[in-house]
């Protein structure tokens, strides 16, 4: 930079005064940063050249790291990348060094303490950075993709130049300085937001970034961290993760995840295996090694992969929350069954008020003054007669030049003229439209205050009350709504407004003013003169003396949005009048400058009311003025030789930026500059600042007069002129902490956490003040402590106007002493500011109620907290006056957001470095941890009438998740302390004697249940007449095919459908043999393929899938049924085809001839190695041939097929199934769902695994029942495909998954009346099954109910399936006969026709099993894994229904997984299951025999130590119902609540992860699916984009709020992706191991990634 080696401090006066003239246009954004670095250098120039002829330039090498940017006095050379990250960029660091270092000797010219000067609150904020940026600790920055980037519209975008401040600010885009073009703005805005670019956005500061030369300074990355471990981090898993962060993957490499689709392909793929997948089973005589490779799993522990950035993202954030923190609060919670909300208990080092209760403070009384008037509209007709020339009101055009003069006569008789037309001349001949006491609105815009004194004086004339509001520009303004409140609550029906204004109004069609949103009906009178009616000359208006009916209805903006009016009463209003006269000293002729609105507060009552009395000339600055020419109000200063100024802190910053501009201004004139905000905290700088620049102009330091004002007290308090030459007021420097807490501590010792006040004068005459607590009985204070200011005055508001209730907690308040004894019986008025009295009776005010923010039993003030926002220099990032700061409800306590408007032509690094330093300001400064810091774009908050952010309008959107911010930044962490306890795990002693007690456990009946018996009929006759004849005569299936090939050779047992529900292929018994026979006759023929050994089937859903199956088994084979892949996504799906050939050394593959050319084509060789295929073998055309034998297995207990599945958390299992499991499976499946020759039913399903692949292949072998084959891809070309088979088909039964039922719901939702038109009936569907291994999805079963009951479809039909892998159907929801009943009829002799009849009898009669159950849990008492039932829509309840009917022969057992004991039926437990269908065992590694009789084989700790046992890996609970089933015993319900090795482990708890997605899902109408895992104890969340990439940000809050409310839960990583992105296998279950794998490796293209600090 052009200042290396200049010491500045040794700079000439003028020179330095340059600098800092240049410093300040850069801050607020008068100058670009291009333009401020020019005018620098060149200033520089001649010292710089001096400084260079002395010395030589000092010499650095480019690998060393440069000073710290700290320093501000010795000479700095060009920052550059430092060993460790710091928090924000090193050319914004020494940016702002060299800002402070030209700043300091410019502003420390003064006299005074170093602790009074205005300045100190940005040297403690920079001070307070300057700690942190010594720890180096860095901060993850959010991954945005390039397309989320958010630019403004061009018509939003605001001049870079431009800058604002305060409530009623907004930017000025034409103010003094250099100007700007508009194509210089434009063009900056559409390149400025995103000038970075995706891969510079996503790399946090600390990831290396490979480089091959140095590069521009501006685009360096810092090298990353050193290994060396960071304080506090030696826990063992931080130290884990540290160790991954230091890893990468080759992205280059072969070894790739197999089945990871590309981000190419990944969207919209559903796949079945993960990306490092483990595998739980394996053959013989394979290494684990060879197995490694194979299946590329690089975990830790059970598989968390190394990653490149993004774990390194997630290093980091570990390592942020790894910083020693404040001590907690006191627990909330006490941790029990019922997490009990407790009153948190006080710091005993809190500081509490030690002084003595106060004392009112009185004015000084208030003088009677012969000349003043008996009533205000007296004045004005005192001043029309006697001085009618004399100027009473200046109003200026859009230049700044004045416009027209309104003289004290013609307002009179304007106003008479008005009062006349109201009274007289509104309706038709003799009807009065008005009456006195009616409230009329007055609709004017700011820049016609002489429309706006004659209607209100029109008003007070006519004895009407004027209800001054904004003109509504659109229906959808801020607070328009609000606004429409206040009009209602007042009776409003009449609004005058000018004809220009009303031109003006958003208009309908026809041309009529547009109704407003929230507004009654108004009728518009327009008051411009040549409408009026000129009164006849014996009517004159009734002015009475000042009395306590209302004159004028003020209105107010509460903290929550609500606009109410104040009413003033008449002597209100004249007595205010007097006592502003004598407190600032008015007296005739003077000139006053107003730059306020005058429809109301100070504007009002010094600019219209208190001007009038007092006979003064108001010079009226509209803000439009202001915006043009910033220095207009201090011209007309000059101009007028005014005496009196009114202005807030905007103004005086807007001059002080265009000063420059004006050399003979003069302010030597002004006795009292009025600063209307002068009591907030900040003001003191502006005050200050202003003082030191037009101080050279003539002001006087005494003129400047602060006030304390509110809408409902009016004027509290204001400072008097004061003496020239006498001592300015001292400031209160005050302890922060101590605010916090309520009290006054002055700070003495750490000037960081200090505050600098300046008093706001005395109280006005007349008046009594007070100080009470702002919360709860008005109760007085001490005297060193905060409270909010109470008024008795005549001079004040007297109700909110048509609000009684409100109205007594405001205006009615009587103090109390210590003793609640009340100090007196008159009522004083509660102002909404917090504040003290200081030494001398002066008052001092620290804030307002509305931006009073309590967290955890502290207060922060609002104005504050952008005080110190405004410190971190947001040159280049945020506009001042456009900060947002609210608090929003999340867990029990108040959290505190920002919002800021982003400039446009700010970086994405700027902004989020921006963003870091202001949390770790208000960290150090106010002791306070943000929840939210968020950035918008510029020109999109909400915003008042006069510019300023609209705050209850930005929360609404912040809330409803509508703010669509650029940039965003949570940190619930920090300010998050009112966690529950962890839970701490007792250790649990079983003891047989002392638990168990017959069928009893801890006193609670032992949870378990059981199905039917399976029961045997030995009387061979009537095994025939039930057509059981395969299920009693024979063990295998493939003697049942046999025997009905042979007996019933033309039944058709299968009918496949394509996507026009035709009936492309038919399978009857004989046909089926026959192509079996072929199949196995190929097998046999193939040398090297022998008996028991593995043959893959890669097939379709088709009946060629079945052929094949029944083909191994005729060769003695064993079949392993594979999805194929999918011929448009091989690199994602082939390898999870040959992962599952490698694991279970198939020796052979049969398929079709078009996969087989798939499987060896160039595309598969890019994927895998082709050449180590097994023998493939295309079964289209084989020769019809017979097997010489069909085999049959020595035993039962044999292996009959292997199902290959992998389940949610991302495991490949491979079960055993033997041919015994086959038979007593279907045998189960038969006696439960009815099934014999005559029935059809339906299956929607993937064929592959699990019961899908029962249902498909081998029920319709056993029972002979016929089965309607849809595959499920079929729906996503013909969405009614399934319910029209249904209708067309009449079918009783159909089984299908969810994911089915989702599409059916989601397509066909808004289609039930098309679908009815074409005759599509579901009354014939008595069960239709969901076929899952989950919990099941109660909302959706019931939605799928609701939409479909219009096409007959029963509300009982729905229910559920449950199996896992060690028993592929333990629970089936089938309605069911009384098996009982049809052997009886059959013993009997009972013919056909009777049976039937019998049949029909039962089902009428209500002989079926229960409905399912449906249950309400208590989620609190579920993560203690215990089981409490609560009543619907109990708070935190959750709706459980039953998983199905126990099937016959099925006994399942609730047991705890690490005591292995029984458990009651009020304990959350695995589900252990006994069932003769049980899987024989894992198909597994060699040497792991022990893992199968673990999970097989096992036996309960105590209880009944002979039976063996299959462990599930599920929770769940049983709870006995009131239903009976059909033998008449009491229904006992199963409920599976998730898995057990899906479940999260959290501060103790256990939490199921579709609780946490079901509460994510309903936060935003833009949320789809979601998904949540764990990594190294962080949540992520990962939630699916439904909407526009313009929501992806509004979600980030959403989310965290609705995990900590719901779930006690702190959010980690927020990532938010396109739909399609979580992975679904076929069962419709979500793959969350394989999309935490794909997101560790950055492999998931998102949308945003939000790293929650």
């Amino acid at each position: 930079m052009a200042e290396r080696g200049v010491d500045v401090s040794a700079l000439p006066q003028e020179v330095r005064e340059q600098l800092a003239e240049l410093d300040l246009e850069l801050s607020e954004g008068d100058i670009t940063q291009k333009g401020y670095e020019k005018k620098r250098a060149k200033v520089l120039a001649p010292y710089l050249t001096q400084i260079q002829n002395l010395a030589p330039p000092p010499a650095y090498d480019a690998q060393s790291p440069g000073p710290s940017s700290a320093s501000a006095s010795a000479p700095e050379p060009e920052p550059e990348p430092e060993p460790e990250p710091e928090p924000g960029p090193s050319n914004s660091s020494s940016s702002s060094s060299r800002h402070r270092r030209t700043r300091r000797p410019h502003r420390s010219s003064g006299t005074r303490d170093e602790r009074y000067r205005s300045d100190i609150h940005t040297e403690a904020v920079q001070a307070a950075l300057a700690k942190h940026k010594e720890e180096k600790m860095a901060l993850p920055m959010p991954t945005k993709r390039r397309s989320a980037y958010v630019q403004s519209p061009i018509d939003n975008c605001t001049p870079p130049d431009s800058s604002s401040s305060s409530d009623d600010e907004a930017v000025s885009s034409e103010s003094a300085g250099p100007q700007q073009s508009p194509d210089t703005w434009i063009n900056s805005s559409l390149h400025g937001s995103s000038t970075s670019s995706s891969a510079s956005s996503t790399l946090s500061h600390g990831e290396s970034r490979p480089t091959q030369a140095p590069q521009p300074q501006s685009q360096q990355v810092p090298p990353p961290p050193a290994p060396a471990h960071p304080p506090h981090s030696h826990s063992q898993p931080s130290a884990l993760a540290e160790a991954l962060a230091q890893a990468r993957i080759d992205p280059g490499g072969g070894v790739g995840p197999p089945d990871v689709p590309s981000q190419a392909q990944a969207r919209g793929s559903r796949v079945d295996l993960p990306p490092n997948a483990a595998v739980r089973g394996m053959s013989r005589g394979q290494s684990r090694s060879s197995m490694m490779e194979t299946a590329d799993v690089r975990r830790i522990g059970r598989g968390v992969p190394v990653s490149s950035r993004v774990s390194t993202k997630i290093q980091q954030l570990l390592n942020t929350l790894k910083r020693p923190k404040r001590p907690p609060l006191s627990e909330f919670f006490m941790d029990d069954q019922e997490e009990i909300v407790e009153v948190p208990q006080a710091d005993p080092n809190t500081p509490r008020p030690e002084g003595r209760q106060i004392i009112p403070v009185k004015g000084e009384p208030l003088g009677v003054v012969s000349n003043w008037p008996p009533a205000l509209q007296a004045a004005l007709t005192r001043w029309g007669a006697t001085q009618g020339k004399s100027p009473a009101l200046t109003a200026l055009d859009i230049t700044g030049k004045p416009l027209y003069t309104l003289t004290y006569g013609k307002l009179w008789s304007r106003s008479v003229k008005l009062a006349y037309t109201l009274l007289n001349k509104l309706g038709a001949k003799n009807e009065q439209i008005l009456k006195p006491g009616d409230r009329v609105a007055l609709v004017y815009p700011n820049s016609d205050p002489g429309m706006f004194w004659v209607a209100f004086y029109g008003c007070l004339l006519a004895e009407v009350i004027p209800v001054p509001i904004e003109v509504p520009l659109s229906r959808k303004d801020a607070g328009s709504s609000q606004v429409g409140f206040l009009l209602g609550s007042c009776g409003v029906g009449l609004a005058l407004t000018s004809e220009i204004c009303l031109k003006g109004l958003p208009k309908t069609p026809t041309g009529e003013i547009l109704q407003f949103k929230g507004w009654p009906r108004l009728k518009w009178v327009v008051t411009d003169s040549k409408y009026l009616t000129k009164p006849s000359k014996d009517w004159q208006p009734h002015i009475p003396t000042a009395n306590t009916d209302t004159a004028y209805i003020e209105y107010k903006a509460s903290k929550e949005g609500t606009v109410m009016g104040v009413a003033v009463s008449k002597v209100a209003m004249l007595t205010h009048c007097q006592s502003l006269t004598q407190a600032c000293n008015y007296c005739e002729g003077e000139t006053l400058v107003n730059v306020l609105d005058f429809k109301k507060d100070m504007g009002l009552w010094h600019g219209v009311l208190t001007s009038v009395m007092n006979r003064i000339h108001t010079i009226s600055v509209p803000y439009a003025v202001m915006k043009a020419c910033p220095l207009s109000w201090v011209q007309r200063v000059h101009i007028h030789k005014a005496r009196i100024a009114l202005v807030k802190c905007r103004d005086l910053h807007w001059a002080m930026m265009a000063h420059r501009d004006q050399r003979d201004t003069s302010l030597a004139s002004l006795r009292m500059l009025i600063v209307a905000d002068g009591a907030n905290p900040w003001s003191v700088s502006s005050c200050d600042a202003f003082l030191n620049v037009f101080q050279a102009y003539g002001l006087k330091p005494e003129v400047i007069c602060p006030c304390a004002t509110s809408p409902e007290a009016m004027t509290v308090a204001i400072r008097r002129p004061g003496v020239p030459g006498a001592p300015l007021p001292a400031r209160a420097i005050l302890s922060m902490t101590g605010l916090s807490h309520g009290v006054i501590r002055v700070n003495t010792e750490d000037k960081n956490s200090a505050l600098t006040v300046q008093d706001v004068g005395h109280v006005m005459p007349g008046a009594l003040m007070c100080i009470v607590k702002p919360d709860g009985p008005p109760m007085l204070c001490k005297t060193d402590e905060i409270g909010e200011i109470v008024v008795n005055s005549r001079a004040g508001g007297t109700m909110y106007y048509g609000l009684s209730g409100v109205t007594k907690n405001t205006f009615e308040v009587i103090p109390v002493n210590a003793s609640g004894a009340p100090i007196g019986e008159i009522p004083f008025v509660r102002s909404g500011l917090l504040g003290f009295v200081g030494p001398g009776s002066l008052i001092f005010v620290v804030g307002k109620n509305e931006g009073l923010l309590m967290v955890s039993g502290r207060r922060h003030n609002a104005d504050d907290l952008v005080a110190t926002a405004l410190a971190v220099e947001p040159v280049k990032t945020v506009y001042r006056g456009r900060i947002a700061v609210f608090s929003v409800t999340v867990f029990y306590d108040e959290r505190i957001v920002i919002v800021a408007e982003q400039r446009p032509d700010a970086s994405e690094e700027d902004s989020f470095q921006w963003m870091s330093r202001v949390l770790q300001a208000i960290d150090s400064i106010h002791q306070v941890g943000l929840y939210c810091l968020a950035l918008v774009p510029a020109n999109t908050l909400p915003k008042t009438p006069l510019g300023g952010i609209h705050i209850s309008d930005t929360k609404q959107l912040f809330l409803e998740g509508a703010l669509h911010p650029c940039n965003i930044l949570m940190c619930p962490h920090t300010c998050v302390t009112n966690m529950p306890k962890p839970r701490q795990k007792q250790p649990v002693g079983v003891g047989p004697a002392s638990i168990m007690v017959g069928n009893l456990v801890a006193g609670k009946r032992i949870a378990q249940a059981a199905g039917r018996d399976l029961g045997l009929i030995e009387d061979q006759d009537l095994v025939r007449k039930l057509c059981m004849w395969p299920t009693m005569m024979h063990q295998f299936l493939t003697e049942a095919l046999q025997w009905r090939a042979q007996t019933d050779p033309d039944h058709t047992l299968y009918v496949l459908l394509n996507a026009k529900g035709v009936a492309v292929c038919t399978a009857t018994c004989v046909q089926l043999h026959k192509r079996a026979e072929k199949i196995a006759a190929a097998l046999i023929e193939r040398s090297g393929i022998n008996i028991g050994e593995n043959v893959v089937l890669l097939y379709p859903p088709g009946i060629d899938l079945i052929a094949a199956f029944y083909g191994c088994l005729y060769a003695g084979c064993i079949p392993v049924t594979v999805r194929p892949p999918h011929p448009q996504n091989l690199s994602a799906t082939l390898p999870t085809v040959r992962m599952i050939i490698d694991v279970s050394k198939a020796a052979c593959i049969l398929t079709t001839q078009v996969l087989t050319k798939i499987l060896r084509s160039k595309e598969a060789a890019a994927t895998v190695n082709i050449k180590t295929w097994p023998i493939i073998i295309d079964t289209d055309d084989l020769a019809r041939k017979r097997p010489p034998t069909i085999y049959k297995p020595p035993n039962a207990e044999m292996i009959a097929y292997l199902d290959f599945s992998v389940s949610t958390t991302g495991m490949l299992t491979g079960v055993k199934i033997s041919h015994a499991a086959v038979s007593a499976l279907c045998r189960s499946i038969k006696l439960q769902c009815e099934l014999y020759s005559s029935r059809q039913i339906a299956i929607c399903l993937d064929p592959y695994c699990g019961l899908g692949f029962v249902l498909w292949c081998l029920a319709s072998v056993y029972s002979g029942h016929q089965s309607i084959l849809i595959p499920p891809m079929e729906l996503e070309s013909s969405l009614p495909l399934w319910l029209g088979t249904l209708s067309q088909y009449r079918i009783r039964d159909t089984f299908c998954s969810y994911s089915v039922m989702e599409l059916c719901t989601k397509g066909l939702g808004g289609q039930t009346e098309m679908l009815k038109a074409r005759g599509v009936n579901l009354s014939c569907v008595r069960s239709c099954v969901v076929i899952a291994e989950e919990r099941p999805r109660l909302a959706l079963t019931h939605s799928f109910s609701k939409l479909f009951k219009d096409l007959g479809l029963s509300m009982r039909a729905v229910s559920t399936a449950f199996g896992s892998r060690v028993n592929l159907a333990i629970c089936l929801q089938v309605d069911y006969l009384k098996f009982e009943l049809c052997k009886l009829l059959f013993l009997c002799n009972t013919c056909a026709a009777d049976l039937y009849v019998c049949v029909g009898l039962c089902f009428s009669q209500g002989t079926t099993g229960p409905d399912p159950s449906t249950v309400y849990v208590d989620m609190k008492s579920l993560r203690h894994d215990r089981v409490r039932l609560v009543e619907r829509g109990a708070p935190q309840s959750l709706p459980l229904m039953e998983s199905g009917t126990i099937l016959p022969g099925v006994r399942v057992i609730i047991v705890n997984p690490e005591t292995r004991g029984p458990l009651g039926d009020s304990h959350l437990g695995e589900i252990w299951v006994n069932s003769p269908h049980n899987a024989t065992g894992y198909y597994t590694i060699y040497g792991e025999e022990n893992l199968q009789a673990d999970h097989f084989n096992t036996k309960l700790s105590f209880g009944d130590p002979q039976t063996l046992w299959a462990k599930t890996g599920y929770l769940g609970f049983v709870k006995r119902t009131e239903l009976t089933d059909s033998s008449g015993d009491r229904h006992d319900a199963l409920f599976v609540v998730g898995s057990l090795d899906e479940t999260l482990e959290l501060r103790g708890l256990r939490y199921h992860p579709i609780d946490i997605e079901t509460s994510v899902s309903r936060a935003h109408r833009s949320i789809g699916e979601s998904a949540v895992f764990t990594w190294t104890n962080l949540l992520v969340v990962v939630a699916e984009l439904c909407g526009s990439e313009q929501d992806a940000l509004d979600l980030v809050p959403l989310v965290t709020n609705v995990v900590l409310e719901e779930h006690h839960l702190i959010v980690g990583v927020v990532v938010i992706v396109d739909p399609g992105v979580i992975p679904i296998n076929s069962r419709g279950e979500k793959q969350r191991m394989h999309l935490r794998d794909s997101f560790l490796a950055d492999q998931l293209d998102p949308i945003y990634v939000a790293y929650n600090m």
